[in-house]
């Protein structure tokens, strides 16, 4: 079974609403980085924004300060997180100890 083809209006409505989940995520990683906003914080605004619900959760680990490629893929390895999950996939015991792992690493200096 194919899916319909779009009519130009459905394809352009799919791509600014792309564009704009693109851009909720961004501001997410970027306020992550500069400290603005906890991953605590993140967890609970994938309840209600899709965007940052679809966001993945290597790409989240990446955005914190002194996080790379290769030591995201090693927390995630060491707490049980597929390297292809999302924030909306995390299971509780998984988000629980993402964020005890993290606020244990990352102390935020307020």
């Amino acid at each position: 079974m194919s899916l319909r083809p779009l009519t130009p209006q459905e394809r352009a409505d799919a791509l600014r609403k792309a564009a704009a989940a693109r851009v909720t995520r961004a501001e997410a990683k970027e306020r992550l980085k500069s400290g603005r906003l906890t991953i605590t914080e993140l967890l609970g605004a994938a309840e209600t924004d899709e965007a940052v619900a679809r966001m993945r959760v290597v790409e989240l680990l990446e955005a914190l300060p002194g996080i790379g490629q290769v030591r995201a893929a090693a927390i995630m390895e060491r707490l049980g997180i597929a390297a292809s999950r999302r924030v909306r996939g995390l299971g509780i015991h998984q988000r629980a100890a993402l964020v005890d792992f993290i606020d244990e690493k990352q102390p935020r200096s307020k």
